[in-house]
């Protein structure tokens, strides 16, 4: 994910410091960055004739200091996510938006780790996020108007529309989507349909576009897991179990496109 806006960003010319765990990781990032920036171009879903934006890389956080806007998009974890919100927010200057792309863990959790809760704020944006157009923000209870308006004008910037909703677990799509698709999983698991059959009821009764269990290997079997398993703590709806199918998968590291193969080969 934090590839794919990188590339959102580039591709409207705009400059990014992408940080990450380690120089293979980011080799492995860049790498990945210029092959979605020749998709987005042939997609023309980036300006035409715009020359991209400087990419710049690094293992440090203090890399970050002087950026206008930064989005933390880590793992679907809130010690993983509270850690890098606190040492980020520690190292920008203030006013800064510190954005951090979440499916579904509240706003105003993550804010108790901020140095400055009003300039937090929540998007969730949909994989792959250089082509999908709409973008769901999420306000948390101390976030300001300020820091709204900012981010509603740096998605604009990259022609993206910003649907604002109230902080809560899995805030809309996440909430309506990971126990569908955690549903579907437990169906097949119960042998009463096959993974395409699931996916193509779902398609051509539904209008679902790519079927459930495709969504799945794309977002990543991972990242949904760890999702699900936000929301079930925080919620207690039995739904977003994640259920016995989509645990073992994980286990066995089958977690969708990434890996080459999850529900589908790939």
């Amino acid at each position: 994910m934090g590839s794919g806006i990188a590339t959102l960003m580039l591709g409207h010319g705009i400059p990014v410091v992408l940080v990450d765990v380690d120089e293979a990781t980011l080799d492995d990032a860049r790498g990945r960055i210029l092959q979605q920036l020749r998709h987005a171009q042939l997609m023309g879903a980036v300006p035409a004739g715009r020359e991209a934006g400087r990419l710049v890389t690094t293992v440090s956080l203090a890399e970050v200091a002087d950026s206008t806007a930064v989005i933390e998009a880590i793992t679907e974890s809130p010690a993983a996510k509270a850690k890098v919100i606190g040492e980020v927010s520690a190292a920008v200057r203030p006013g800064t938006p510190l954005i951090s792309n979440t499916s579904g863990i509240p706003i105003g959790e993550l804010a108790n780790w901020a140095a400055r809760p009003a300039e937090l704020l929540g998007t969730h944006f949909m994989n792959p996020s250089y082509l999908i157009k709409m973008v769901e923000v999420s306000r948390g209870p101390q976030t300001s108007d300020e820091t709204v308006e900012a981010v509603v004008a740096l998605l604009s910037t990259v022609s993206r529309r910003a649907v604002i909703v109230q902080d809560a677990p899995g805030f809309v799509t996440s909430r309506l989507l990971h126990p569908m698709i955690n549903t579907a999983v437990r169906i097949v698991g119960q042998g009463t349909a096959t993974v395409e059959a699931v996916d193509e009821l779902m398609e051509g009764c539904l209008g679902h576009p790519t079927g459930p269990l495709r969504t799945a290997d794309l977002i990543g079997l991972d990242n949904l897991t760890d999702s699900l398993a936000e929301l079930y703590e925080r919620t207690g709806d039995e739904a977003c179990k994640p259920c016995d199918l989509l645990l073992d998968k994980v286990r066995r590291g089958e977690l969708g496109r990434k890996t080459g193969h999850g529900f589908y080969s790939y």
